[in-house]
């Protein structure tokens, strides 16, 4: 018997639903959870091409296998009990004669026995499920299935926990099937020349990326604009620096000094260490200019930053050098003045400390604007005060039916409130983590998506109106509410979400939105960074407020479309920020449906169309509107993308298969079209870019942001692993442009291959930023970070194991059922073989993979 959810129709099974939600007679709370603790659960990915429930090719088929435990209460037999399980893409139908399917919200469905059924201890049911699109990684099933009998406590299903490996860090979910299935899991359409990155395969693209040539001897990451050889002997800083400042306080620099700490030798003479920051220098804002040479060092800059930026510098070729520089001059000055990295922490948090030391990054690599992403549909991050209910219920998911005092669980939250993807930020916190980016001259530009991807918001206002309405204070309960009650629209988010936008027609979303702009602008002053600019996200949701009374009464009144409602929302908000002196930031889908006249004159759109569809052209356009421009393209620069082409690779993978630390470092950001002559689109296809929107004369893109968006980051070690070293790569291309990448010439057109971008020269760098590689990623791991350990190439010629590394880590391989060993060099094998790199202090292992056999 099939059942069929279809797409977009929420099917209420009542019987079974109704089955599971009544008072059992007799089952305890430690018969669920040994029920929970027993049952058995597996998910197998079958294929990415089947014939779908509704025709055509646009589906996935899975199977859920359930084994119950050998023993099995009479109320559990009796089905009385409910699964909560979540997909993170929309699911089409079931075909199971034992089980209902229920769509709550977002990714949240319900698996419950049919009415009647009698199941039995030790019974294994096996669940067929369709679903849209495709699921190309075995990370994207959700965790933390669970289980809900009557009132009892909700139980996690043990066997779907997440498991870290102690040897790696990494996080595998051993309930769900490995892919192995090349032919039938790696793509989806007939001309999709995607293949998984197999080790040979793996062997080939780590050889092509590899030029000889000698190792550099500037390691300075992002690489300076300029850099000439002086004569004389080394500079000794073994001794430490004697440090002289003037124009700038230890203060302001304090940070950068904290390399200089620690002498390696106690004998050896300090050397003279000059700082000059003059704003009559001549100097570019941020920039430097570093002299080493006849024993001292000075360093001038027109800023604190440019100082701090020099002794970051300085810091990193000493670390190279072992504290013994040759005479040398650096100038050096960043391309961009805007050099991003945004980080959401609201679709599952990320603690104050990982935040911390993602800063510390950033000012290590001269990247400047912490974009920090704190309100979305899964979760609210920071403490409003006057609006308590946000942090309270909005930073929380739980088993909690009613959101009283928790969202529903999305995302493999698991139904309960102690785990770490809960939590938010005290305003103590948020104030500490200005401070420490003030300190490291990072502007921390908060966000809080609106209109749309506002759940978390909404639901929280929707519980303090039913808590101020039970306490008989209906005005105040009505003060915050962000919707209407009389507004009956039914509509269907991307996330799947049916509750997840304000109404942009009401007062009280103004009131809102005012309230919770100047408690975060308090928190700025406080911390001595005024709030310049805010980030709206400007995010909709289409069909929503289409029967609205407030909306259809404003549209009559000023004369609007319901097209226009977002734009109309987004320039009323941009304007009340203008008012505050506060810029207005946003994505450029939501931002360029405005009227640029009806927006302030300071306004900007971060750029998150695809290479391939449409970003020149948009990013072109808002440029011309005289607007911030900050690429933020999402098929290099969305660093929730997976970092190779590897059902074993976390990451969502909807704007590209494969974003890789190699793809970051070639982007040409202030000449889009030109990425066609080297990069392939979605499907692994060359493709054809036309400047049909040219770009006018005289204008530059403000930026360069990097995005970690955490649907499928679940904890601090997951963030370290998403964003370095790929955020390396962005720091490289944000601060420094390169000989071979082609000037922009408006209408241009690029195509695959075709000799506008010098191949050669960028290769080359390539290898000459591959071979700095190593003193940085030492440098991280002992600041701490977890980044990703790629899985070296290997392949077996002629009875001979043969390996290389994307940055030059030490390998280990081991024989079936053998010990690791160090592999040094090709090595006689026989059968499968096992290998993997290491970090080069030894402490942890990447993920390991196997050849030949």
């Amino acid at each position: 018997m099939k059942t069929w959810l279809l797409a977009g129709v929420a099917v209420a099974l009542m019987s079974g639903a109704m089955g599971a939600q009544a008072a059992p007679a007799t089952l305890l709370q430690s018969e669920l959870d040994r029920f929970a603790s027993d049952l058995g659960y597996r998910y197998t990915i079958e294929d990415n091409k089947p014939a779908c429930p509704q025709g055509g090719n646009g589906c996935f088929l899975s199977e859920i296998e359930v084994r119950l435990p050998q023993t099995l209460p009479d109320d559990l037999a009796a089905g009385k009990f409910t699964l909560y399980v979540s997909f993170v893409t929309r699911l089409l139908g079931i075909d199971s004669g034992l089980f209902d399917l229920k769509f709550i919200n977002g990714d949240l469905y319900t698996l419950t026995p049919k009415a009647g059924v009698k199941l039995k201890a030790g019974q294994t049911i096996k669940i067929k499920v369709w679903g849209e699109g495709q699921f190309y990684s075995a990370y994207y099933p959700m965790p933390n299935v669970y289980a809900v009998s009557g009132d009892l406590k909700a139980v996690t299903i043990a066997a779907t926990k997440p498991y870290i490996d102690p040897e790696t860090g990494l996080e595998s979910l051993p309930f769900v099937t490995p892919m192995t299935d090349e032919a039938k899991l790696a793509t989806k359409h007939a001309d999709d020349q995607t293949q998984w990155l197999t080790p040979e395969r793996a062997f080939t693209q780590n050889a092509a990326r590899t030029v000889a040539q000698a190792k550099p001897e500037i390691v300075i990451l992002p690489t300076p604009a300029k850099v000439t050889w002086l004569e004389g002997p080394v500079v000794d800083m073994t001794g430490g620096v004697d440090l002289s400042l003037k124009g700038v306080t230890a203060e302001q620099i304090g940070n950068a000094l904290n390399d200089f700490r620690g002498v390696s030798d106690v004998d050896a003479k300090p050397a003279r260490l000059k700082v000059t920051v003059d704003a009559k220098s001549g100097i570019a804002a941020e920039g430097y200019r570093l002299k080493i040479e006849k024993g001292m060092i000075s360093l001038t800059s027109a800023d604190a930053a440019g100082a701090a930026y020099g002794l970051t510098s300085l810091a990193q070729q000493a670390a190279h050098d072992k504290g013994k520089l040759k005479p040398m001059l650096i100038e050096d000055a960043p391309r961009l003045p805007f050099r991003g990295l945004h980080v959401d922490v609201a679709r599952n948090f990320h603690s104050k400390a990982e935040m911390l030391k993602i800063i510390d990054q950033m000012a290590e690599f001269k990247l400047n604007k912490l974009h920090f992403h704190l309100g979305e549909d899964e979760g609210w991050r920071v403490e409003i005060k006057a609006l308590p209910e946000l942090a309270t219920v909005g930073s929380t998911r739980c088993h909690d039916p009613k959101e009283d005092i928790c969202l529903l669980p999305q995302l493999g939250a698991g139904p309960d409130a102690d785990t770490p993807v809960n939590g938010y930020y005290s305003q103590a916190d948020y104030i500490d983590i200005l401070n420490y980016a003030k300190a490291r001259h990072i502007e921390v530009i908060p966000s809080f998506d609106m209109p749309g991807h506002s759940r978390a918001a909404v639901r929280s206002m929707e519980a303090r109106y039913r808590r101020l309405m039970a306490e008989g204070k209906p005005d105040e309960a009505n003060l915050y509410r962000l919707v209407e009650p009389e507004d009956t629209t039914v509509y269907d988010s991307i996330q799947h979400y049916n509750d997840n936008t304000l109404n942009v027609c009401i007062p009280a979303t103004y009131r809102f939105l005012d309230t919770v702009i100047d408690e975060v602008a308090a928190m700025h002053q406080a911390a001595g960074v005024p709030l310049k600019k805010y980030h709206i996200g400007a995010d909709e949701t289409a069909g929503a407020w289409s029967k609205s009374p407030a909306c259809q009464k404003l549209m009559a009144a000023e004369k609007l479309e319901p097209k226009q409602l977002s734009a109309y929302f987004i320039e009323k908000v941009s304007n009340r920020l203008a008012e505050r002196n506060i810029e207005a930031a946003g994505w450029s889908d939501g931002m360029g449906h405005t009227d640029a006249a009806k927006m302030p004159k300071a306004v900007q759109s971060n750029i998150w169309s695809g290479l391939f569809t449409g970003a020149a052209a948009e990013a072109h356009n808002h440029a011309n509107r005289g607007w911030d421009v900050v690429i933020s393209i999402p098929d290099t620069f969305y660093f929730d993308i997976p970092q190779s082409v590897d059902p074993m690779e976390r990451g969502y993978d909807w704007p590209s298969r494969v974003t890789d630390t190699y793809e970051v470092f070639g982007f040409i950001p202030e000449n889009i079209p030109a990425n066609a002559s080297w990069l392939k689109d979605i499907r692994h296809k060359p493709g054809t870019i036309e400047d049909k929107t040219p770009l006018n004369a005289g204008l530059k893109f403000k930026g360069l942001q990097g995005q970690l968006w955490s649907e499928t980051v679940r904890s601090d070690a997951q963030v370290d692993y998403m964003l370095f070293p790929r955020v390396l790569g962005l720091a490289e291309r944000a601060w420094h442009k390169a000989a071979w990448e082609p000037q922009y010439r408006a209408g241009e057109s690029y195509t695959y291959h075709d000799g506008k971008v010098d191949r050669v020269a960028q290769a080359k760098d390539w290898q000459t930023f591959r071979d700095k590689m190593p003193v940085h990623l030492q440098r991280l791991e002992a600041a701490g970070v977890e980044y990703r350990i790629a899985p070296p190439g290997a392949r077996v010629v002629g009875g001979k194991l043969e390996v290389n590394t994307e940055f030059a880590h030490p390998v280990e391989y081991r024989l079936a059922g053998g010990q690791w060993q160090v592999y040094t060099g090709p090595v006689a094998v026989t059968g499968a073989v096992e290998v993997r790199a290491r970090s080069y202090d030894g402490k942890r292992a990447g993920r390991s993979s196997k050849v030949g056999g």
